[in-house]
């Protein structure tokens, strides 16, 4: 996370503060998501394991191992864990969130990717989750969003780190809601989140994560 974000964290909660806990929210698809997912407080059997994997790791890695929050990882153990994706690419630096995603749906395809030659599917094979990470390269971001967006189906997730981080993250954010592919989506500041159901009114929602 860039540091001009983080000194940035009390204005951007306060901003954002309208958009707590679903109010206003009517559709209960979203309602349930944001209350039950997003905003989701239990605490998982397997977040005291991460944990300690997690340190375990960065101390093996060091400075080559990216930290996310714990807040997006345990986010994104949590979306996994209500997909139940067969097939999840995660896109960027290396990072714990591997750990969190492997564990969300265990036995699931997953298919780490650093650099575009990295990004090979099989034909037939649809993308249920992604994981796209790697806001200080937009270009990168835009050429798996699209790769992946053709080999979608109607319960696919993808899950957008860094939407308002940079101006080019957030034009790009932008292109990404107005994709005909793409439904619901929640602006979570530092994530964006996108269904591709398309049975379900294409909505945009923000969300004070």
């Amino acid at each position: 996370m860039y540091m001009s974000v983080v000194w940035k964290r009390p204005l951007i909660w306060l901003s954002r503060f309208r958009y707590r806990c679903g109010y206003g929210v009517h559709s209960p698809f979203a309602f349930d998501l944001i209350t039950r997912v997003i905003y989701e407080r239990t605490p998982y059997y397997a977040y005291k394991t991460l944990a300690a994997e997690q340190k375990k790791q960065s101390a093996l890695r060091g400075r080559g191992w990216a930290r996310e929050s714990k807040k997006v990882n345990r986010l994104l153990f949590r979306l996994v864990n209500l997909i139940q994706p067969s097939t999840i690419i995660d896109a960027g630096t290396l990072s714990a969130s591997s750990l969190y995603l492997q564990a969300g749906k265990q036995g699931a395809d997953y298919l780490p990717v650093t650099e575009l030659s990295e990004l090979f599917l099989e034909q037939g094979v649809p993308v249920d989750f992604l994981y796209l990470h790697d806001f200080r390269r937009p270009e990168f971001v835009e050429h798996v969003f699209n790769v992946c967006a053709s080999r979608t189906t109607g319960r696919s997730v993808f899950v957008v780190e860094g939407i308002c981080y940079n101006k080019s993250m957030k034009a790009l954010w932008q292109r990404m809601q107005a994709d005909d592919r793409v439904g619901i989506t929640f602006d979570l500041y530092d994530l964006g989140i996108l269904f591709f159901d398309k049975t379900k009114i294409k909505q945009h929602y923000t969300v004070n994560f």
